[in-house]
């Protein structure tokens, strides 16, 4: 018997597997209704179904353009890694602003190149660099923010203004931020890798932000940041290929565990370097005295108040309107200084 089907059969086989249409008779649609499952091609998923029913099609959407590059359980490790990364960047620039600041991860998901940077409208784009790794990311704040901070850097209350361009005072400032920003996120990756993110570029819009094709895949983590009664938006984009050395790396069990290897050195240091650049308020207290309000009010300059302290007793040198330590009032060249004696231990 020849293997080879002639066309006659072909057309055949194929009839006998179209759908009877619904203008047949009757009986040949009922005696058709309940085939065996043995004529279902073979390889081909055929459910059970009950004569008379639809069948059920076994299927699922796939987006070409999108393709999934990253596992839940990587997007779950990420997630948890720039949620401590939003925690330790919001700690520390609360210390150099001095200024309560929450960053809190909205959305974290992965999309094409080219839809990232339609999303965005006008802000300020860091290109960096994550040494070891191979490639470059971007870190995105809103103007808003960034005149925001600068204005908290320069002694200001924090209050934004309209504006989209950067001067060339204003770049080096926010540099600083940056930076201290970066820290954040190396001690946030040490659970997965020692990176060294670096500033390679900033740029005020996003069409000279090529960091990646337009139609590769990258994440984008997105978060809301609060700076008194301010909020703003920043984000962070990490190209695929650029996580794609070390996504063996990006499982909830090896995160923890590095984590926990590092957590007491890493805390240590984040600790001892928010501590170390906190300011503090000084002040020395020359004495006190209680006069009548007509006294006050007649007070003119070179006249001489008499205090209650002595001239032989040390001066007391106050942190934050507490008593830390005694010392004596002496100069040094043509200023007044302050020279510590000893230390209240109270």
């Amino acid at each position: 018997m020849s293997e080879i089907l002639s066309q006659s059969e072909i057309e055949a086989l194929l009839n006998s597997l179209t759908p009877e249409s619904d203008g047949g008779g009757g009986a040949g649609s009922m005696a058709a209704a309940p085939r065996p499952a043995a004529s279902a091609p073979l390889g081909s998923f055929a459910p059970a179904t009950r004569p008379g029913s639809k069948a059920a099609v076994a299927y699922e959407v796939y987006d070409f353009r999108r393709p999934d590059k990253f596992s839940k359980d990587q997007l779950r490790t990420l997630q948890m890694l720039h949620e401590t990364f939003a925690r330790l960047a919001g700690s520390g620039l609360s210390a150099y602003l001095r200024s309560q600041v929450n960053i809190d991860l909205i959305s974290l998901e992965q999309v094409p190149y080219e839809e990232y940077l339609r999303s965005i409208n006008q802000s300020v784009f860091t290109i960096m660099s994550l040494p070891p790794l191979t490639g470059q990311a971007v870190l995105e704040i809103e103007f808003g923010l960034v005149f925001s901070m600068i204005d908290r850097m320069l002694g200001g209350p924090g209050k934004g203004i309209a504006r989209n361009v950067l001067t060339d005072i204003e770049r080096p400032l926010i540099k600083q931020i940056i930076e201290r920003m970066f820290l954040a996120l190396k001690s946030a990756w040490e659970g997965v890798v020692i990176v060294n993110p670096g500033i390679e570029g900033m740029e005020t819009s996003s069409q000279f932000v090529q960091i990646a094709p337009p139609n590769d895949i990258v994440v984008t983590i997105l978060f809301e940041v609060k700076i008194g009664n301010q909020r703003s938006a920043m984000s962070l984009c990490i190209p695929y290929l650029v996580l794609k050395p070390i996504t063996t790396k990006l499982s909830a069990q090896k995160w923890f565990a590095g984590s926990n290897r590092r957590h007491s050195a890493a805390s240590r240091r984040m600790l001892s370097y928010q501590v170390n650049n906190s300011t503090v308020d000084c002040s020395v207290r020359l004495g006190g005295t209680r006069i009548n309000i007509r006294d006050f009010l007649a007070l003119r300059p070179g006249d001489v108040v008499r205090l209650d302290q002595k001239t032989e007793q040390d001066l007391r040198l106050l942190v934050s309107q507490v008593p830390k330590f005694v010392g004596k009032p002496a100069l040094q060249g043509k200023k007044l200084v302050f020279s510590v004696t000893d230390a209240i231990t109270e």
